[in-house]
């Protein structure tokens, strides 16, 4: 048996005014054969989980095209069509296919497709036709639409957030992929979209709401004849027609089967949409309880200027609020690549007055002036062992300098834009962050999995920027009407098979 993989994993933040266009790819974005598994084989990564299901199942996986950067702005249209048109003439080339392993991500938007994803995935049905089975597993943070589903023969999608299950979600798509091809199984899907935004304050599955209604969706798919049942939170920072929380079921050959239980966990979705929302502490209030606590770290997590969601990293909204009140014992990352250019100048233990952060225009926060001394310079690669946000191994933050500054904080200054989803970022150039008081994580979810077991408290801190937690900031145009909690409940969700 012979599978094909391959994806254009992209979330994209429409209020970001950075494409992802063809030269951010092709700086390390885009991966092809060996490639591939050099850089995901043993990961915790979608494709990790591919390449593993391979040798548990005895089946041949090939990967062909994979393109990922770092969330930011819609993919140009330049990037789309020469990435997707090499990724579908690769997979017509070294065809016939038992079926299709595609990595998408779900939320991912181009110039000239609202529904990249979808766009991508009814591209790949045409090549291998209707015959051969297409498996996916999307993100939590999916904005899925109904032309993605009708070209995938298997939709599943994390279920953890952090996400620390892509892998396992990939294995069992590739068992439902293989158990499909035998004639052993015969998915039907079923997809409900809900006129539902969910907070990123309340989107820890963890944490109630959501522990119970991923709970729900276990004990849906437990049921006799049902495959699989997915709750998808959605991603509220990609102004789409299909954006939105939805709710997926899976049945073994009964489509009107999967139709009632993708709405009864829709209904309990719903029925919860209340909870769902969120408001969280100001950044003098969370500078005050951080000071308060008497052992850190204290891990404030910057809503607005959260990498994952595709923010730059360059704001400096909680740095500057503390130098302005003294506080000390402080650790963050800055993405700055002109301060370290000037760092790199200067040389290790040299003292350097730099005016960090805030590099882009309309930055939430202002340059800060800092006078330290460079204590580590660095290329800026590291590597996380162990699951983590995304499953993802091998990171790239471009060239690092470490300034520890007369303020008493250590600023981690990257080139690159890198989520804070791992402790090796700060581990790999000597800083400890359990050394230090307060720890600025520039993300709501994404860092729990790294920084909740050493934490002594998590706050979520209401920040500006272009992933701010308070969605009445931003100007939407394309989204549906109405949808809560911008407009008054409306009767509720509705789907069909």
């Amino acid at each position: 048996m012979r599978f094909a993989t391959l994806g254009l994993f992209h979330e994209a933040n429409t209020f970001s005014p950075v494409a992802a266009d063809l030269d951010m790819f092709q700086d390390g974005g885009v991966l092809r054969g060996k490639e591939i598994v050099e850089q995901y084989a043993g990961s915790s990564a979608t494709i990790g989980g591919f390449l593993a299901a391979a040798e548990t199942f005895g089946v041949e996986v090939v990967p062909l095209v994979f393109a990922f950067v770092t969330p930011g702005g819609p993919v140009t249209a330049d990037a789309f069509e020469t990435i997707v048109g090499e990724m579908l003439g690769r997979l017509a080339e070294e065809g016939p296919w038992d079926g299709v392993l595609l990595n998408v991500h779900g939320a991912a938007v181009a110039e000239h497709f609202p529904d990249a994803d979808g766009e991508i995935a009814a591209r790949v049905r045409r090549v291998v036709g209707p015959g051969v089975p297409v498996g996916a597993v999307l993100d939590m943070h999916a904005n899925v639409s109904r032309k993605l589903l009708d070209a995938l023969t298997v939709t599943l999608v994390y279920q953890t957030n952090p996400h620390v299950d892509p892998k396992d979600r990939a294995i069992d798509c590739t068992a439902l992929m293989v158990s499909t091809v035998l004639g052993e199984a015969r998915p039907e899907q079923a997809l409900v979209q809900l006129p539902l935004v969910v907070n990123i304050a309340r989107q820890d599955t963890g944490e109630e709401p959501m522990a119970g209604l991923v709970a729900k969706a276990a004990e849906i798919a437990r049921r006799p004849g049902m495959l699989s049942a997915s709750v998808v939170e959605g991603f509220p920072y990609a102004d789409v027609p299909h954006m939105g929380m939805s709710c997926i079921a899976i049945h073994d050959g009964d489509e009107v089967a999967a139709a009632a239980a993708a709405q009864e966990l829709a209904s309990a979705v719903w029925e919860r949409r209340a909870e769902l929302q969120a408001c969280e502490r100001t950044v003098e209030e969370a500078l005050d309880l951080a000071e308060s606590e008497p052992a850190g770290p204290v891990v404030l997590l910057d809503a607005g200027d959260n990498v994952g969601g595709g923010a730059p990293g360059d704001s400096t909204v909680l740095l500057d609020a503390a130098v302005r009140r003294g506080l000390r014992s402080l650790v963050q990352t800055l993405v700055d690549a002109e301060s370290v250019r000037t760092c790199m100048a200067a040389g290790a233990r040299s003292v350097v007055r730099l005016r960090v952060g805030g590099c882009r225009p309309h930055s939430p926060g202002p340059p800060v002036p800092v006078e330290g001394r460079v204590r580590v310079l660095s290329d800026g690669l590291f590597e996380e062992p162990s699951p983590r946000h995304g499953g993802f191994r091998f990171f790239d933050a471009g060239p690092t300098a470490v300034v520890e500054t007369t303020d008493g904080h250590t600023l981690v200054l990257n080139s690159r834009p890198v989520l804070n989803a791992s402790l090796h970022q700060l581990l790999s150039v000597g800083v400890d962050p359990a050394d230090h008081h307060v720890v600025v994580a520039k993300g709501v979810n994404s860092p729990r999995a790294a920084y909740g077991p050493i934490a002594s408290r998590m706050v979520v801190v209401d920040t500006d920027g272009i992933t701010a937690m308070n969605l009445e900031r931003f100007r939407y145009l394309h989204r549906r009407r109405p949808m809560y909690p911008f407009e008054p409940p409306t009767a509720g969700p509705a789907g069909r098979a």
